[in-house]
């Protein structure tokens, strides 16, 4: 089990974090996305370490940036 935690930017509002949560949790071996609006704080856990690229990209699917 692996837990990692991103900052992404532009995040406003629960349909920001819906899509985040949604893009995010379709990266192979995610098993829990929790997003903080306030301070753009994603955690990812995972079953192995996820690569920053896997992440990044399923954060730009979104239409957001990882900071």
């Amino acid at each position: 089990m692996s837990t990692q935690t991103f900052t992404v930017t532009g995040m406003t509002c629960g349909h920001c974090v819906a899509s985040v949560t949604e893009e995010v949790s379709e990266i192979a071996g995610v098993e829990n996305v929790d997003v903080d609006l306030a301070t753009g704080a994603v955690t990812v856990t995972s079953s192995e370490p996820l690569e920053d690229d896997a992440v990044r990209a399923a954060v730009e699917e979104a239409g957001y940036q990882l900071a």
